[in-house]
């Protein structure tokens, strides 16, 4: 605890600093006094040593504080740069356990030596994160399979790590009363003890990957359950780039709009279908890759240690505010807002599910494309509005934090792809909630009757999206001739 009050220290030495560019960006200083370009870099220099050191103190501390430096340094539409760049290093990066420590864990889980369970395995990992890290092996069959195992001190040290953490957070409470973040340590010590059970993982796979089968572009490693414990997982042996790097896609020929779509598909299926969410998709958890058989690009989707199941009565609120949001119904974006505990600041709630201003909720968020501005607008508002995000995320039901927290990491992910808001995906969502609201209306009544009127509405509806997509396409291939042609008029060919 010593160590941590010190690194608790160059923590808060780091606020500080950032709290400097708070005040420049509220217009207590004026730039006029320094010149733009000077104050512009001075922020930058600052962001960057803020982000260095919060950095070193997630590694310092591992455990937690790198899962909380992966969710920051996935936020790049909220965070400036420097952190995001810095901090994305704690994706697959994280500090590692000896080979000491690994050998350790095998044998006091498996009950053998490394040498006596595989023919060969990777001193070096393939990757380290906040929990565990994936070594390479392949084992006698000649079988090539991925082991993680968990770091071994992490599971004493997470408890400290709560206990650290509620102290910070009752410190800030007495400082700032208007902050409300003691909802974070109730959610760290509730998923915690869930993403340490490698068991609880191997069953989340085997679960999503049965719900999800009818996606051929999905891949979720299989399980070795003879050689699993909670601590130590065998998995199938998968090979892919992360989903953010776009020169892998480019090198291997991926097309990154329909890997967008893919992911859209995929969490839309889980969110509004199942109820049954993957809440970690950060770059590292999610990869990209050929199919070696049948060269069609699939997403391979790894660590099933952290999923939020949703009560039914909140996926079908949730289902009918999506719907409101994408086909600007106001009133019961309202609705639907204050049902999910937003009360009065659905507003706010409304832009933080969507990252989208007001304005664009109001004008149709599947109408209205994202600009630089809008995008300015909302990272300067997070820092305004923060003591009513406090309040709104302490009083919003718990499955909602998890979802906000997988919007933010899906978004991060449109955004280095350059597929953000596009319309096909607001377009699957809406499918997806028309499928799930239709199938609780036909499961909840007896007539066949009011059951087929169902399934024709339903079938209308779907009916009605794919013609609006058509029309989009339509649009956009109509757009691409009239370019083509402008082009060849100011630029004719000489023959």
């Amino acid at each position: 605890m010593a160590r941590k009050a010190l690194k608790f220290a160059s923590w808060t030495s780091m606020a500080l600093g950032a709290s400097g560019v708070y005040l420049y960006s509220n217009k207590y200083l004026d730039p006029s006094d320094f010149g733009a370009v000077r104050v512009g870099r001075a922020v930058a220099t600052v962001h960057l040593r803020s982000a260095r050191r919060l950095c070193e103190l997630c590694c310092a501390n591992r455990g937690t504080f790198i899962k909380v430096g992966q969710h920051l340094g996935a936020l790049d539409h909220v965070l400036p740069v420097e952190y995001t760049s810095t901090l994305k290093v704690l994706h697959s990066q994280a500090p590692q356990s000896s080979m000491e420590e690994v050998r350790q864990v095998i044998r006091e889980d498996l009950g053998k030596e490394i040498h006596d369970l595989f023919l060969s395995f990777d001193d070096t990992p393939l990757g380290a994160a906040s929990l565990a890290q994936v070594h390479k092996a392949v084992l006698h069959d000649g079988q090539t399979v991925a082991v993680k195992i968990q770091h071994p001190k992490v599971q004493a040290q997470s408890s400290k790590d709560i206990l650290l953490m509620e102290v910070l957070v009752l410190a800030v409470k007495q400082l700032f009363p208007e902050f409300e973040f003691m909802w974070l340590v109730d959610e760290a010590k509730k998923n915690l003890p869930l993403e340490l059970d490698f068991l609880n993982e191997g069953r989340n796979a085997e679960k999503v990957a049965q719900m999800l089968k009818h996606f051929d572009f999905l891949k979720v490693p299989r399980i070795y359950w003879e050689l699993s414990t909670k601590r130590v997982l065998l998995m199938e042996f998968v090979e892919g780039g992360q989903v953010n790097d776009r020169d892998y896609m480019e090198r291997n020929k991926i097309d990154v709009n329909q890997i967008s779509r893919h992911l859209g598909k995929m969490y839309s299926e889980m969110i509004f279908v199942n109820g049954f969410v993957h809440c970690d998709p950060h770059p590292g958890n999610v990869l990209v890759r050929k199919h070696p058989v049948t060269g069609k690009a699939e997403i391979v989707l790894l660590d099933h240690g952290l999923y939020q199941v949703l009560t039914e009565e909140f996926r079908l609120d949730y289902c009918h505010l999506w719907q409101s949001l994408i086909w600007t119904d106001m009133q019961k974006v309202k609705m639907y807002s204050q049902r999910l505990g937003a009360a009065d600041l659905y507003p706010l709630f409304a832009c933080m599910l969507t990252a989208r201003s007001w304005n664009s909720v109001n004008r149709g968020i599947s109408q209205i494309p994202v600009t630089a501005t809008e995008d300015s607008e909302i990272r300067s508002n997070a820092a305004t509005y923060l003591p009513q995000i406090s309040q709104l995320l302490s009083h919003v039901p718990r499955q909602m934090l998890l979802i906000f927290k997988t919007n933010d990491l899906l978004r991060s992910i449109e955004v280095t792809l350059g597929t953000r808001a596009s319309a096909s995906s607001f377009l699957s969502m809406s499918r997806c909630c028309i499928r799930a609201l239709a199938e609780h209306k036909k499961k909840n009544t007896h007539s066949f009757l009011r059951r087929t009127q169902i399934s024709v509405s339903e079938a209308f509806n779907l009916w009605q999206i794919n013609l609006h997509e058509l029309m989009l396409r339509v649009k956009g291939l109509r757009l691409a001739s009239w370019v083509s042609t402008l082009i060849c008029w100011l630029m004719p060919v000489s023959h």
